[in-house]
């Protein structure tokens, strides 16, 4: 049985991720092209998530991560219904988020298994934005949340029509 939520956990655990980045991205204005929060800016990769997500404070997994902050955490692993969702008791330890690009502090389980976060690296990009294979990429976080890779795809034409680079 435990073997079982752990699986369910990791599998299920890019959701989170994703649920997190499109959700915040759509509070923030992104996601709905909200001109007052919409800029000419070149999106800068290197401070995305592999995925196209900028960690921010308003993450209130990453808050709670910085903060160390337990209560956070409980109302997060009680608001994304980790419990349901996840199979597994609330543990401090386990409910934690510092991005995904993190060198000097833990990957949670979830990010140790993301299948883009794993292609990105592999493939040397700071972001899925610099990827050519972004539009036809099939994996599970994109499929699973099409409109968050909508979102990716709007952002990767303005950082190539902006920056003039090229796909790799």
């Amino acid at each position: 049985m435990e073997q079982e939520n752990r699986r369910d956990f990791l599998k299920h655990g890019a959701q989170l991720c994703a649920i997190c980045a499109f959700s915040s991205c759509i509070k923030n204005g992104v996601a709905q092209g909200d001109p007052e929060k919409t800029d000419d800016k070149t999106p800068d990769p290197t401070k995305m998530t592999f995925c196209g997500y900028e960690c921010t404070i308003q993450c209130e997994l990453y808050k709670a991560t910085l903060e160390n902050n337990v209560e956070l955490k409980k109302k997060v692993y009680t608001d994304w219904k980790m419990k349901e969702r996840r199979g597994f008791d609330f543990d401090p330890a386990l409910v934690f988020c510092y991005g995904c690009k993190v060198t000097d502090k833990p990957l949670n389980a979830v990010l140790e298994k993301c299948t883009v976060r794993k292609c990105a690296m592999e493939k040397k990009l700071a972001a899925c934005i610099q990827c050519k294979a972004l539009k036809d990429c099939d994996k599970e976080l994109w499929t699973n949340y099409p409109e968050f890779k909508k979102q990716m795809l709007e952002v990767q034409v303005k950082y190539v029509s902006l920056s003039g680079k090229a796909l790799l």
